[in-house]
């Protein structure tokens, strides 16, 4: 997988992350949509936007509802129960994931600034996120 490859793949999982998160908020719609994540520094087109609504409807995690605007129709999407656990199990992750990725961005800071001194990497208690078997 090339390294742009691999970038889109993120941004793809971000993107259905970010979609969820203003669905549940209200009712959204595709143009909506990529004017919102333009905001964000994402370039989506029509063309990558509206199958990834697809998908996340045919996933049950959005449901779609037409309403007529201006003599046409707009599809509108809202968040289902299914699409808010997903939400909630994302949010979770991400703040799990975030706050290690950037622990030695933050320890880096406090130690410049002299508010803390951490220990030399390698001296320090190894932690695992894996569950150890109770006994």
């Amino acid at each position: 997988m090339t390294h742009n490859a691999m970038l889109r793949e993120f941004f793809l999982g971000f993107i259905k992350i970010h979609i969820l998160h203003h669905a549940g908020e209200e009712p959204v719609y595709g143009l909506a949509l990529i004017a919102e994540l333009r905001r964000h520094g994402y370039e989506l087109s029509p063309g990558t936007l509206y199958p990834v609504l697809h998908q996340l409807e045919k996933a049950g995690y959005l449901r779609r509802l037409n309403r007529v605007v201006g003599g046409k129709v707009r599809k509108y999407y809202l968040l289902t129960g299914r699409g808010g656990e997903a939400l909630g199990d994302a949010r979770a992750k991400i703040v799990e994931l975030v706050g290690e990725i950037l622990e030695p961005v933050v320890r880096e800071g406090r130690s410049r600034s002299g508010r803390s001194r951490q220990q030399p990497r390698g001296s320090e208690p190894h932690r695992s996120h894996k569950r150890t078997p109770e006994r």
